[in-house]
């Protein structure tokens, strides 16, 4: 309804600006125009077609739509003028007189991403991209009898809009003022005010299962560019709310509509005795989401979450980077009587965005009146969607990438209540979906979970295809999974992919070819409610979103249509069984907690580790990834040259600072027990003799205070069991082992620092051949010297650029090089990584080979043997260097400080990190007289 009037609107207002232009000037135009209604993306090409009649001048327009110019991305596709003989000239070889685009500049035969041009899927040789509103004027001389293009709007714009003109007089162009505006957001009616599509055929279908009435969000579809960025970056969008659909009369019913009609009902949950809903609830474009109860008869509302202390000092220091302070979502009773909830209140950033304008949610728990908040997870990333399996375990959305693809793993994971024994449930290298979301157990089989399967963003507002997971089969294997809506997936970074007539599968970013879905609640195995937009509609339609009924094949029949607002999350209304309270196998060591403790034991280490020998694995290396906290920013200031990622970046694989907590030893039978950190994302690393890692895990777990946990092996799936044997393992014969330092190194807890670390060593052992001393032979061609160079230094450009290459000089690239758009996952056996797999690591070692079945690489290390052959390293420094390979070559000890190299000199630029001040939330307080430069 929206589009059509939209084109009603901007035709009128066309045919008005001609009589204008007419009246004003006194002339008839040269040519009669021609011009399209509104366009919008995925819209076929459209021909315009004008007879010149020797015009002087050719003006072609692109309006804005009446709306706003985002991602009016308008092409005009072979551009052709024909003279009176008929002969063809490109429009593309002249020059314009005068081009006004909105946003950008003209571009000829390519878009501005240099990709073809393309107007819904379909290439274009030559034409023209230039962002609307745009006039583009050319000079003609009267050579021309005639004009043709095909216009369109540029296949990668998922919204937008525009109508296009080929004209010989001058058009009227917008003011900045009017094109740049923000449409005023419909106005969703109240439920009174609505004649709402009820379908009562489907009703019976639940009415026989035992349900009455059905619990559902009615809501303007959000415009986030996000699976995870609703509440950042949608289009403020009021109205709607909670309501009940009654089965039998299919009356619909608002519940606290004095609350909800004028903000914004994210998610809910219903209490399991059926009597009330836990909701989060948006009251304003510049307020953070807080987390309600109310009745399910519309009483007893109450405000559960408050915004914190220092919520207006939040506002004040990040207004520029996140819309407001903090926000609580996504609340989910538990079998104890408490709320899990996900939130911003952890205050972290998330590590792969450019702008830095993204916020980390973690889980927290709190009571069911609101007191006792406190955190149950600590990633770097964000989780999402929490709900309540069978056993009482929280099972949620979990995005990580500990040295791994930055979009990829967002799987599916299970914590207990209180935060402990967190597991990998499916999908944690799995690639595609890339996004594994709003996932519930079935209620007839507790070993099978619906989920949405959804890519990563641009645009993705977690929606997508509903897939069924068997978490009997490998929980890393893409033969667990079933897709109920078989004609929808995601083998892209972004948009959608839709199955065609011929049962191939293309790439859309609009939405518009095929149907969506989202919310999907099991009722069985083969039926399932869900919300879902029609094929025909694109992915952001603000009504485009009804309720239906999902089967097996794939099949929805739809049961509410509300033609004014989408409609979300559709609930049974009735009572469910409360699972049981998880029991925790071990208690909590009060000592430990008291101290930030935890105690981890392996039983053995060699189980999963397929090719190493026992005995082989001497020590553990106890690993941590940090977060990034909101105080330490992506780019302080004008810091932003040389990464599009975080700081400590190498490729897209390797984005988070790490610091180390020692080592500790491993038993003659692969046992080990030891004390970590709790409260932190902590990670292992299995080494030998050397102090070289066989094995990295490259996924972290958050340990609670005081809790013990127990695991099999470097393992490559978490439900592998070990051997049985009557033996105790020798590791729990003794008390458990603290991290202890290295040898030859005094401090236990490490920074990892490239300019004070691993350019000392370049320096005194490297920089006489590979520096200006030897500039007319360098060897190698490689340059080792440790001067500051964009945001690292020569010597680390050098190396890296160099490992791009099939040398392979840092170690075997596949993991650094999972690339975040594209690539996928792979789990990596023993010795594939590292400084087993770098020829560096093999001559650090006095080693002519790497682990690496690759005979180039090992020529080319053997040759690098030979000619290093006097090299002579102390103990300590063949440490320092196989430490930093290992852990995937970092370069910058935290996320404070100014990086790049135009900063050298001053007192803040890469100053020393303390252990404690690179885990730390608040900026250093010596930071502090730098605070405004560096928090703009």
């Amino acid at each position: 309804m929206k589009s059509i009037i939209l084109r009603t609107v901007v035709c009128i207002l066309f045919v008005f600006s001609i009589a204008i232009t007419l009246t004003a000037s006194g002339q008839e135009p040269p040519f009669k125009p021609a011009q399209t209604a509104i366009m919008l993306p995925g819209e076929a090409a459209q021909t315009l077609k004008v007879d010149l009649n020797g015009a002087d001048d050719l003006y072609l327009v692109a309006t804005y739509g009446n709306d706003s110019y985002d991602s009016d991305q308008a092409i005009w596709a072979e551009p052709t003028l024909f003279d009176a003989q008929g002969n063809a000239v490109r429009l593309t070889t002249l020059k314009p007189e005068s081009v006004k685009t909105g946003w950008g500049a003209i571009s000829t035969n390519k878009n501005h991403a240099g990709r073809p041009l393309s107007i819904a899927g379909q290439d274009f040789s030559f034409g023209f991209w230039a962002h609307a509103p745009s006039i583009l004027h050319f000079k003609l001389g009267g050579k021309y009898a005639r004009f043709e293009t095909k216009v369109g709007l540029d296949t990668g714009s998922e919204r937008g809009s525009s109508e296009f003109q080929v004209r010989g007089d001058p058009a009227p162009y917008p003011t900045e003022a009017e094109y740049k505006r923000t449409p005023p957001p419909p106005s969703v009616p109240s439920v009174a005010e609505v004649e709402m599509a009820f379908n009562a055929e489907a009703a019976k279908e639940l009415l026989d299962r035992g349900i009455e009435e059905i619990l559902f969000i009615r809501r303007l579809t959000n415009t986030g560019t996000h699976i995870y960025t609703e509440y950042v970056d949608s289009e403020w969008l009021p109205g709607g709310g909670l309501c009940t659909l009654n089965l039998k009369t299919g009356k619909v019913r608002e519940i606290a509509p004095e609350l909800t009609k004028d903000g914004v009902v994210g998610w809910f949950d219903l209490s399991f005795d059926g009597k009330k809903i836990v909701f989060d609830f948006k009251k304003g474009p510049d307020d953070g989401y807080r987390v309600y109860e109310v009745d399910v008869d519309g009483s007893n509302l109450r405000q559960l979450t408050f915004p914190q202390e220092d919520e207006e000092e939040l506002v004040q220091k990040y207004r520029n980077r996140y819309h407001h302070g903090t926000d609580d979502m996504e609340p989910c009773y538990l079998p104890d009587g408490g709320i899990v909830f996900a939130t911003t209140r952890c205050q972290f950033s998330v590590l792969c965005d450019s702008g830095d304008g993204f916020t980390v949610k973690n889980l927290y728990r709190m009571n069911g009146d609101g007191s006792g908040m406190r955190p149950l997870s600590y990633s770097a990333l964000s989780e999402a969607t929490p709900t309540i399996m069978h056993d009482g375990r929280i099972l949620y959305h979990r995005w990580e990438y500990v040295d791994k693809a930055a979009g990829n793993a967002k799987s599916l994971w299970a914590m207990k209540p209180d935060g402990s024994a967190s597991s990998e449930i499916y999908g944690n290298s799995i690639s595609f979906p890339e996004t594994m979301i709003q996932a519930r157990v079935l209620p007839d089989d507790p070993n099978k979970i619906v989920m949405l399967g959804a890519s990563h963003c641009c645009p993705n507002n977690a929606v997508g295809t509903v897939i069924v997971v068997d978490t009997t089969k490998n929980i890393r294997d893409i033969n667990a999974m079933t897709y109920i809506t078989d004609d929808i997936a995601a083998f892209h970074h972004n948009g959608f992919h839709f199955k065609d007539e011929k049962g191939e599968w293309f790439h859309d970013l609009t939405g518009r070819p095929g149907r969506l879905f989202r919310n999907p609640y099991p009722l069985s195995g083969s039926a399932f409610l869900v919300s879902h937009k029609p094929k025909g509609l694109p992915w952001s339609a603000s009504a485009g979103y009804d309720l239906s009924i999902l089967d097996e094949k794939g099949r929805e029949t739809q049961l509410l249509k509300d033609p004014s607002v989408s409609l979300w999350q559709p609930f049974p209304l009735t009572t469910r069984p409360k699972p049981m309270q998880p029991i925790s196998v071990v208690e909590v060591d009060e000592d430990l907690a008291e101290q930030g403790q935890a105690c981890c034991i392996v039983t053995d280490i060699y189980v999963g580790m397929d090719g190493v020998r026992r005995g082989e694995v001497k020590y553990i290396r106890v690993l941590e990834q940090v977060p990034r906290s909101w105080s330490a920013r992506k780019n302080f200031g004008d810091d932003s040259w040389g990464t599009t990622h975080a700081h400590s970046a190498v490729g897209n694989g390797s984005l988070s600072v790490k610091v180390q907590h020692g080592i500790v030893p491993v038993e003659e039978d692969g046992s080990a027990h030891f004390l970590v950190p709790a409260s932190k994302a902590i990670y292992f690393q299995a080494l030998d003799e050397n102090f070289r890692a066989i094995q990295t895990e490259r996924t972290y777990v958050n340990f609670n205070p005081g809790e013990t946990r127990s695991c099999v092996g470097c393992h490559e799936t978490p439900d592998m069991a070990a051997p049985r044997s009557a033996a105790i393992p020798k590791a729990l014969t003794r008390a458990p082992s603290i991290p202890s330092a290295q040898p030859g190194q005094t401090q236990t807890q490490l920074v990892f620092d490239y300019d004070r670390q691993i350019q000392p060593i370049f320096d005194k052992h490297c920089v006489s051949c590979h520096g200006p001393e030897n500039a007319e032979g360098l060897a190698g061609g490689l340059d080792l010297r440790g001067d500051p160079q964009g945001t690292y230094s020569v010597s680390y450009n050098a190396l890296v650029k160099l490992s791009t290459t099939e040398k392979q000089i840092l170690g075997y690239r596949k993991y650094r090089d999972e690339d975040a758009a594209m690539n996928g996952i792979e789990y990596i056996p023993p010795y594939r990584s590292g400084t087993l797999s770098s020829p560096l690591g093999a001559i650090v070692h006095g080693e002519r080979k790497t682990s690496m079945d690759d005979a180039k690489l090992n020529e080319y290390t053997a040759k690098l043997a030979e000619t290093h052959a006097e090299l002579e390293l102390s103990p300590t420094e063949k440490l320092v260097l196989t430490n930093w390979l290992d852990i995937n070559c970092q370069y910058h000890p935290s996320y404070f400080g100014w990086l790049h190299a135009k900063f050298q000199g001053d007192s803040m630029f890469r100053p020393a990190i303390t252990f404690e001040e690179a885990r730390s939330r608040e900026l250093p307080e010596r930071f502090q007289p730098r605070k405004q430069a560096m928090n703009p």
